[in-house]
């Protein structure tokens, strides 16, 4: 009889491992078909109205409580694998679980990495040019000047969020008013900001927020100095509208948030969008760069004065094995790596020439 049932869960494990294999080979070769993209980005607009509706009243983030469990789950079956009376009905249903959070993450996400990207929707498409840039960055650090002007600062001078709320409500907002011709995704006007669980974690690693694509919500680490909390959630927020590429939420976070009333939100995006370009720049003329550092207002000195500090305090392993795996992720996914950032500016420089 413990023959049998042996050898029933050696056939199962053989089913499920051929069907992780099958999966990956049908996802394949649906990324490379135009009428399932469509299908995927359709099938996503109907499914991010429900998950939302269905979690975002939730006070907590119940995608990290998904996480959590699935980690504790992955490791008692790790342990029980090392056992051999458990080896097999463990490895069983590590391979169950894992064929169904994969084909659930990619009809809900995956395969949207593969629509049409958002440069060739726009007009012009020429390669970034530093001299253009340097133009932007001028422009941007005049902005930033002026907006730095109107918003709080907490008793050391350093910039201070007064209102999230308003700051998530205006996003919602500013998702209906994107350009057509960039996006014509469905904006649910629904608020599903969550502050991650794993926060103190997420100050080690680099990660500014996600988006869990088995529950719609848009993660931020609440711990961050208050000049990322903005654009991350603004950036967050164009993933929820079905923008999967990094640098392209990146993009429709800058639509968002520039032209928007609200001095936190735009403050914080023109900040970001100047330090996008510095970097872009620093590659060719580090001293033009040095030169637009020191020309910071005395209030944007102290903001990012009190950024380095943060990312100083929080530097170790763990940043670089985040920063690692990410890279790894971002390629996996027709992304450049997480080092680079010149897509964005691509998208920046064609969407202000045109």
């Amino acid at each position: 009889m413990e023959v049998t049932n042996t050898t029933k869960t050696i056939n199962k494990k053989r089913f499920w491992a051929g069907a992780l294999l099958a999966q990956f080979l049908l996802f394949y070769a649906f990324s490379k078909m135009k009428v399932m993209i469509a299908f995927f980005e359709w099938f996503f607009e109907m499914q991010k109205k429900i998950h939302q509706l269905l979690f975002s009243w939730i006070p907590f983030s119940f995608g990290d409580l998904i996480y959590i469990l699935l980690g504790v789950f992955l490791l008692y079956s790790l342990i029980l694998c090392f056992k051999k009376t458990s080896r097999n009905r463990s490895i069983l249903r590590l391979l169950t679980v894992l064929n169904i959070f994969y084909f659930i993450y990619q009809i809900c996400w995956g395969m949207l990495y593969f629509q049409t990207p958002v440069i060739k929707k726009l007009s012009s498409q020429k390669e970034p040019e530093v001299g253009k840039a340097k133009v932007l960055a001028l422009l941007y650090l005049k902005k930033c000047k002026a907006t730095r002007q109107s918003v709080r600062e907490d008793k050391n001078g350093v910039f201070i969020i007064t209102d999230l709320n308003a700051i998530q409500t205006e996003i919602l907002r500013q998702q209906a008013q994107l350009p057509k011709y960039i996006s014509d995704k469905e904006a649910p006007q629904i608020n599903a900001f969550k502050p991650s669980l794993f926060k103190s974690v997420m100050n080690f690693t680099g990660i500014l927020g996600y988006y869990n694509p088995f529950t719609a919500e848009a993660q931020y680490n609440a711990e961050l100095p208050h000049t990322f909390i903005p654009f991350t959630s603004a950036h967050e927020s164009s993933h929820q509208l079905g923008f999967a590429r990094e640098q392209e939420a990146n993009f429709v976070g800058y639509l968002i948030g520039v032209n928007s009333k609200n001095n936190d939100l735009r403050y914080s995006t023109e900040y970001f969008t100047l330090k996008s370009l510095l970097r872009f720049i620093a590659e060719e003329d580090p001293a033009f760069v040095k030169n637009i550092l020191n020309e910071y207002s005395p209030a944007m000195k102290r903001d990012r004065r009190y950024e380095r500090s943060f990312i100083f305090r929080h530097q170790g392993w763990l940043d670089d094995f985040f920063g690692f795996t990410n890279n790894l992720f971002l390629k996996s996914n027709q992304q450049e790596g997480a080092v680079t950032y010149s897509y964005f500016i691509d998208l920046l420089l064609n969407y202000e020439k045109s």
